[in-house]
């Protein structure tokens, strides 16, 4: 059984990461939302943190070793913060992460050390696909086999850092299983469009790719021939569940805090039946998502199929913080409706969990 007592490490970054979200991300995220990017300096601060190399061994560079729990607890912290700016810094992490889980060891040795040094490296994942009816497990794109390879067919949307990042994990079905691919940029008949425009995520750079007869080595084809995603797609629904619960823990601070000020009629708003229950839903259901994520986090550190508790851990919080979201508005009344309050940003970033899939990784 698993306990509720982070480690002493775990405090320590998880303080180092809060601290960071709140003196970095916070105050940057009004404005990266209204101008639809992040400040470039912003993604090189966040390299004293050294999140991804101290997931990764040190035999590939790093100094630490990968737990999906200390990843879910840093989630928390940088969605608190921002969202966008969370995505962004979690990025090199969709393509070294994958590797880790279920790379060969040439793969391992060839691409991990890149993201250990000090700087910013982008990267970037393509799993979703522009129809209503998507699925990781039964995917549209297709990889047919040919002598040394594989050639790459199919339409993504919403990947991350597409037009800047080296790397790019390309998910797509080979005969009727979902595989994944490293395809480097600049490579023949990878063609990335232009940047998406989306209700939430804004500052977020989000581009639609094109796979037109892309071609890839089989030693690019993630863990060899006979290897398989079940891993990465577990990892990013916790590290997306995790997210969420920061997000939803933002609008629940924000709202509770304004709950208390805001007097109306002689009286703080806080003491108002129908304002004090809204904000114990959210409380009672921030954690209990956060509980779910923790158990499907601990499950795959114990090397268990965790499918299961990753599923239902990011259904639960998908439908958690869009509630969370929508309530803050609702308690901040027409202010929650200005764009001069965060809680708008929120509620639309809050939809975005539901309908995004692989773009984090923990």
């Amino acid at each position: 059984m698993f306990g509720f007592e982070p480690s002493d490490e775990q405090k320590t970054l998880v303080k180092s990461v809060r601290r960071f979200a709140a003196r970095e991300l916070r105050p940057l995220a009004h404005d990266s939302d209204e101008r639809g990017e992040l400040p470039g300096a912003l993604l090189e601060s966040a390299a004293p943190l050294a999140l991804l190399p101290a997931s990764l061994p040190e035999a590939y560079g790093g100094f630490g070793q990968r737990s999906a729990v200390t990843g879910a607890l840093f989630a928390e912290e940088l969605a608190w913060g921002d969202l966008s700016g969370a995505l962004a810094l979690l990025a090199p992490g969709l393509v070294a992460l994958p590797v880790l889980l279920a790379g060969t060891e040439a793969q391992k040795h060839e691409l991990l050390p890149a993201f250990c040094g000090e700087g910013y490296v982008p990267a970037s994942a393509a799993l979703l696909e522009p129809r209503a009816d998507f699925d990781p497990r039964v995917l549209q794109a297709r990889a047919r086999r040919v002598s040394g390879g594989y050639v790459l067919e199919g339409t993504k949307c919403n990947v991350p850092f597409a037009a800047e990042a080296e790397w790019m994990l390309v998910y797509a079905s080979v005969e009727g299983e979902s595989r994944a691919f490293l395809v480097r940029r600049g490579t023949d008949g990878l063609h990335v469009g232009e940047r998406e425009q989306n209700m939430g995520l804004r500052a977020l750079p989000l581009y639609k790719v094109e796979l037109r007869g892309c071609v890839v080595s089989s030693a690019l084809c993630l863990g060899g021939e006979g290897g398989g995603v079940e891993a990465v797609l577990g990892a990013s629904r916790v590290a997306l569940a995790a997210l969420a619960v920061g997000q939803a823990r933002a609008a629940y601070d924000y709202a509770l805090d304004y709950a208390k000020s805001r007097v109306a009629f002689g009286e703080a708003i806080a003491q108002r039946q129908a304002i004090a229950f809204m904000l114990a839903e959210m409380a009672t259901e921030i954690e209990a998502a956060r509980l779910l994520v923790w158990e499907a986090a601990w499950t795959l550190d114990q090397g268990a199929d965790g499918t299961r508790e990753c599923l239902l851990a990011k259904t639960f919080a998908d439908e958690m913080v869009l509630a969370a979201t929508d309530r803050a508005v609702q308690i901040l009344g027409g202010h929650g409706y200005i764009r001069d309050h965060p809680v708008e940003m929120w509620l639309r970033n809050g939809r975005a969990f539901a309908v995004m899939e692989g773009i984090a990784i923990v």
